[in-house]
């Protein structure tokens, strides 16, 4: 199963499949007699949220509903562990005994056996307990509009783009008004192109408060210019450099353009305007990809924003970031 875990996008899911299926606790079903078809539906329950677990922390920030379903299903796996946790405290403590009362197998088999009464007849009943929740969040996946595959190499997420519905997010106010205040600010990065990198890990709402920032009427009236692309796993200078010039309202259509021409146009289009660039989910961390894709970025007007959003913060350190800003878990009363 070594090779299942590592497809696991949650920490916290993966640690509990690692759990669930090592060879102690496969053993421990075993030798206690536990029903095989339990750990086996145990595994399924896992791998079935697993596939929608990162579409989940996307959408909890707009939808209370999948954020519901998500804490419940944390708090599902807490609780399964502590029940792991109390199974290994009790073999721990017969092995501990067993070692102590080193005089006759007799006694060893004693010990092995007490294991069985009281405490495997309750032990059963609390996983299937956990099995129980698991399995019914699992049939509520489709309902919270989760959908699978989503996780995985960045490359095959669907591509963002600037639009948001901003009646249903909540909590992120403060984190615009910041981001806003961020571009609007002083020039500090004198004639180094000025990058802003919103950076955290998946799930947090990076891209979201991206677009709300984006979509804002004072940012609108700021700049002179907007272009919006989303850069994903597989940064290719050529596509995030067409994106952008299409965003900016230039045409890149039509066969043979070179990247020669893509940005030689890019470059008439920004030179002397206030731009402002938004790069979401940028894996990048090669600086030459970085260098060649900014240079026509390097002749707009003074005052002009490249806004990134990243999961690493050594991407943000290769693109120059001139003000790195750490996104926050929301409090759990948002």
């Amino acid at each position: 199963m070594a090779e299942l875990a590592g497809i696991f996008v949650s920490p916290l899911l993966q640690a509990f499949f690692e759990r669930v299926t090592s060879r102690e606790f496969v053993y421990f079903f075993r030798r206690e007699k536990l029903d095989q078809a339990l750990l086996n539906k145990l595994k399924i329950a896992l791998l079935s949220v697993n596939v929608v677990f990162e579409d989940a922390e996307e959408k909890q920030v707009v939808n209370p509903n999948v954020k519901e379903w998500l804490d419940e299903l944390k708090d599902a796996i807490y609780d399964a562990e502590d029940t792991l946790d109390e199974i290994d405290t009790k073999v721990m403590r017969c092995e501990l005994d067993a070692e102590f009362h080193t005089t006759t197998s007799k006694v060893r088999k004693a010990i092995s056996t007490s294991l069985k009464v009281p405490f495997v007849k309750k032990i059963e009943p609390k996983i299937k307990q956990v099995l129980d929740r698991l399995e019914y969040l699992v049939s509520q996946k489709n309902n919270m509009g989760l959908k699978e595959g989503v996780q995985g190499n960045p490359s095959e997420r669907l591509p963002t783009t600037s639009l948001v519905e901003e009646s249903g997010i909540c909590g992120r106010e403060d984190d615009k008004e910041k981001i806003i205040n961020s571009l609007f600010s002083d020039d500090v990065s004198g004639n180094k192109l000025f990058v802003i990198a919103i950076v955290c890990m998946g799930g947090l709402g990076k891209t979201t408060l991206a677009q709300l920032v984006y979509n804002d009427e004072s940012v609108k009236e700021h700049f002179d210019l907007k272009a919006w692309a989303c850069v994903s796993d597989e940064f290719d200078v050529f596509k995030v450099t067409k994106a952008i010039l299409e965003g900016v309202g230039s045409s890149a259509n039509g066969d043979g353009k070179t990247l020669n021409w893509l940005q030689t146009t890019l470059k008439e289009s920004l030179t002397g305007k206030k731009f402002l660039l938004v790069l979401d989910d940028v894996w990048n961390d090669n600086y030459s990809n970085w260098e060649v894709l900014s240079n026509p970025f390097r002749f707009g007007a003074q005052g002009s924003r490249v806004l990134v959003t990243t999961r690493e913060e050594r991407v943000a350190s290769v693109m120059q970031t001139t003000l790195p800003y750490y996104l926050k878990p929301l409090p759990e009363k948002e």
